[in-house]
């Protein structure tokens, strides 16, 4: 619970700075200033909206493909091309993520 509320001196600079780092990460001014304060690290991905929502595609095709076997309408599927797509969702993800470990 949110019940306190802290004010400090920054220069226009610094806080300019600080509210850019804020809308980067996509979260609140808050929850920036209260992450970094508490020596939690703030990733920034880019690239990564694109992942998730490839993921979330499979996803939904996996869900699909259940609901049809539950309901029996299908009783088995090939699924060379679900995991050759997800294999490459994978790849993607593995090169953002050492792309932002170097940059670090």
């Amino acid at each position: 619970m949110k019940d306190k509320k802290m004010s400090i001196r920054i220069s226009e600079e610094d806080l300019n700075i600080v509210h850019y780092k804020a809308e980067q990460a996509k979260i609140t001014l808050t929850e920036y200033v209260t992450q970094c304060a508490l020596g939690k690290q703030i990733f920034v991905i880019d690239g990564l909206d694109e992942v998730l929502r490839q993921q979330k595609a499979i996803g939904r095709n996996l869900n699909r493909l259940t609901v049809l076997s539950n309901m029996g309408k299908i009783s088995s599927v090939n699924l060379e091309r679900l995991t050759e797509e997800y294999a490459s969702l994978n790849k993607t993800l593995t090169e953002l993520l050492d792309r932002k470990r170097w940059s670090a």
